[in-house]
């Protein structure tokens, strides 16, 4: 008789051990989905800082081969702009896993929320949030207090930045020598640009978490 006994939400009990089979099977899917996510962004920046680094070696080579004269300009400027695009592609991909990342996070919070609503003694043994809010997202991301902008600037994404802003400021600044700019003004137009690549990304990045966490519907807000 135990299990057709009602609860007070109306539910019989294996009603409720259904709903919590059925959520903890969301759930691994949900973290599936979060691990396969991340180690494919991680093995596309791995690839990107290889290629950079068989770049950099190769115009070594060829500006050995060719003593930094002639065809050397154009096969520097060839090599730095086919890098500029792959980490372009490699930092939206990067950007994008982040956006996903957060919603895997929220969705799972959600999924607590549920958990709690079958048993709600289970809250006090919960580091991570129930809670499908900013501020729950930001519990679930780091339990213990808030890490401000140590959490971007230690990202995967910062790592492809900078990356990328070396790689679009050297064919900047390459592309100013090969023009007739002084070696001075070319170093200095490289470092702009480098600079403004990251500020850019910044932006970007802020811009992409501030239409996310818009987005949201909470059905369990934090207090």
């Amino acid at each position: 008789m135990t299990g057709e006994s009602s609860s007070a939400d109306g539910l019989t009990d294996a009603q409720r051990s259904l709903r919590a089979q059925l959520l903890a099977t969301e759930h691994w899917s949900l973290l599936a989905s979060r691990s396969t996510t991340q180690s494919e962004v991680l093995t596309r920046i791995a690839i990107f800082l290889t290629l950079v680094s068989a770049g950099l070696v190769t115009l070594g080579f060829i500006g050995q081969a060719s003593g930094f004269r002639g065809w050397f300009g154009v096969a520097a400027l060839g090599v730095l702009l086919a890098l500029a695009l792959l980490g372009l592609i490699t930092m939206v991909r990067a950007f994008n896993t982040a956006d996903e990342d957060l919603m895997y996070v929220v969705a799972m919070n959600r999924l607590r929320a549920a958990y709690l609503d079958l048993d709600p003694g289970l809250e006090r043994y919960l580091y991570a949030s129930a809670n499908d809010d900013e501020t729950g997202v930001r519990t679930t991301y780091h339990f213990f207090y808030e890490r401000g902008a140590s959490a971007v600037f230690g990202s995967s994404m910062m790592i492809i930045t900078v990356v990328e802003a070396i790689v679009v400021g050297l064919l900047a600044g390459s592309t100013a020598a090969a023009l007739g700019a002084s070696p001075i003004a070319a170093i200095v137009l490289g470092a702009a640009v480098a600079v403004i690549v990251v500020v850019l990304a910044i932006l970007w990045g802020r811009r992409i978490y501030r239409r996310a966490i818009a987005s949201l519907r909470p059905i369990r807000p934090s207090r």
